[in-house]
């Protein structure tokens, strides 16, 4: 008797504290809708007060969106609301196709100007170059107009007709230009490095992007290549399936590449290899760099992680964060991260914490202390916490100041404009060359536009002098100072003498890829490339590569990364506000 009176005391004690958790629950679930539907209600009467009382009538487009848009910017900078206006935006995204010309521009002036053409799409067909400016879209004026502006003028429906007024070496001329379905090569560049080593620059992950890779692979192994490099430098990523597909180019089936968890459980995913690999064993080498994130570092990481290749170049960019795109009303969508990814050892290479920002708003790195080992597996560490560490690290060397500043500002681009115009086409990438007669065409392009500009040290040592005449140090030690800004104080002469070598190849590689595009621009930096050209000595040494794999070797090559600029590579945040059309 007593031992049934105790079980029926045990279920019912059991039967009160599960009704007491789902008591807790919907108190805590009616405690959060009821705080949403608050601060929605707020939200509404805000908007419908300032509607009435504001002094000046209000966009309300523009209005709500600036409002989701910072409400947005408060979770992390990867989920985007886009309205219908922008919808081409997500498609571009996950296909790389859109309706336009075929070209990038870029602002910074009083005219938008064409950054780069590419080729054999409509715009370089119809004539149009890189260095025409803008002026007119079908009559309608451009001068002030950002790239957002002249973007979606230039965009349209595929089979329609964009007239186009732009202006070059001072004449206007209009040009008709058709509209076609855009689509991006994410392959822009592949070829044979010497007769053993095949080179694929690979550049997006678009719908499809894993064929392009794989005729590529396939087209380098007819012509005897029996290693192979794969560029993934500056490539932003795009859709996760098409990471898994390129890895599977070198891996065989069955192997887990990537899975996926977030807070909607039932949407966790686990993605393996599924078909016969194309090679799974000639020798591989990714290279990567800051620029290298979300679906490129699943693919160095996987490389890595499995022990199918080196990983070389220089730490990738951290972002572990899956989205999906979400329907909104009105033909709108979000853009909305789910999850995070985490490649074969079990890693998550995120390397911003925006789930803890501090006071400030601003968002630090995974602490030290929360950074754990994993195990490839052939049993090398690696870590997470903060993108892919390459096994061997080579990094280019950083540019000088003039070089730098001769970049950002644009005398190489429009230094190129005007050699193109004037000069016919090279035989080829290769046999071109910054001869002396080129050279001092540029310095005198140089001293025409009052090229000038300040070391860091100057202004460092500008600084100084402020500082000790504020503190009255500067009388007392006058002369010192004097000399110093003698000895410190570069000339434009000296500096082109002195840095000619770095200024002659972003010279070169700019005026290639007016008569060669992208293509020409690229198989011409691989000739003076560190990161390609350790890349190649690895996989021509088979027992360093072979030792690197099984965790005995490694390497450093440079340690340098401030202001680096390479060529042939186009980084995202180089030129500001670039966009395709």
């Amino acid at each position: 008797m007593k031992k049934s009176r105790r079980i029926r005391f045990i279920a019912l004690a059991a039967i009160l504290i599960t009704a007491g958790i789902s008591i807790s629950f919907l108190a805590t679930q009616e405690t959060r809708d009821f705080r949403i539907a608050k601060n929605l209600d707020i939200f509404f009467s805000l908007y419908r007060e300032l509607n009435t009382f504001y002094v000046d009538e209000l966009n309300p487009d523009k209005l709500v969106k600036t409002g989701i848009d910072n409400m947005l910017k408060s979770l992390d900078p990867y989920t985007v609301y886009y309205p219908e206006s922008e919808s081409d935006e997500i498609a571009f995204m996950t296909t790389g196709k859109y309706g336009g010309i075929g070209s990038l521009i870029r602002g910074g002036g009083e005219y938008v100007v064409i950054s780069l053409v590419y080729k054999g799409f409509p715009a370089d067909l119809a004539g149009v170059r890189a260095g025409d400016l803008i002026k007119k879209v079908d009559g309608f004026a451009l001068k002030g107009a950002d790239t957002e502006t002249v973007s979606q003028k230039l965009k349209g429906n595929p089979g329609t007709t964009v007239m186009l007024t732009i202006e070059r070496n001072g004449k206007e001329m209009e040009i008709p230009v058709k509209r076609e379905k855009i689509e991006i090569p994410s392959v822009p560049y592949y070829g044979m490095i010497d007769n053993e080593t095949g080179y694929i620059r690979f550049t997006n992950f678009t719908q499809n992007c894993s064929e392009d890779v794989r005729n590529a692979l396939i087209k380098l192994k007819n012509e005897k290549a029996t290693k192979i490099i794969l560029d993934l430098r500056s490539n932003p990523g795009g859709l996760l399936t098409e990471a898994v597909n390129v890895v599977n180019l070198f891996v065989g089936p069955g192997n887990e590449i990537v899975s996926t968890k977030g807070k909607v459980k039932q949407f966790d995913e686990s993605f393996k290899t599924s078909k016969a690999a194309v090679d799974q064993n000639i020798p591989l080498a990714v290279i990567i760099n800051r620029g290298s994130a979300s679906a490129s570092e699943i693919v160095a990481g996987a490389i890595q992680d499995l022990d199918r290749g080196v990983v070389v170049g220089q730490r990738s960019y951290g972002k572990g964060l899956v989205q999906i795109t979400r329907p909104l009303s009105y033909n709108s969508q979000l853009k909305v991260t789910t999850a995070k990814y985490y490649i074969p050892s079990g890693r998550c290479i995120q390397a911003l914490d925006f789930s803890n920002p501090n006071e400030d708003g601003s968002v630090g790195i995974i602490p030290d202390s929360l950074i754990s080992e994993f195990r490839t597996r052939n049993g090398r560490v690696v870590r997470d916490g903060g993108g892919i560490s390459p096994d061997v690290e080579a990094l280019p060397s950083p540019l000088s100041q003039i070089a730098a500043e001769l970049y950002q500002r644009n005398y190489f681009f429009d230094f190129a404009t005007k050699y193109f115009w004037s000069h016919p086409a090279p035989e080829s990438p290769m046999k071109f060359t910054i001869s002396e007669e080129i050279y001092d065409d540029f310095r005198n392009y140089l001293v025409e536009r009052e090229f000038n500009y300040s070391t860091i040290t100057e202004l460092s040592l500008n600084e100084l002098i402020s500082n000790a005449k504020r503190e009255k140090y500067y009388e007392l030690h006058k002369d010192l100072f004097t000399e110093l800004q003698n000895e410190l104080r570069h000339t434009l002469d000296n500096d082109l003498v002195t840095f000619r070598d770095e200024i002659t190849e972003l010279l070169a590689d700019e005026i290639i890829g007016r008569y060669f595009y992208e293509e020409g621009s690229i198989q011409f930096s691989l000739g003076t490339d560190v990161q390609v050209k350790k890349a190649v000595e690895i996989l021509k040494s088979a027992d360093e590569y072979k030792s690197i794999l099984q965790g005995r070797a490694g390497s450093i090559l440079i340690s340098h990364e401030d202001n680096v600029i390479m060529p042939g590579l186009r980084y995202d945040h180089d030129k500001g506000d670039e966009k395709n059309v």
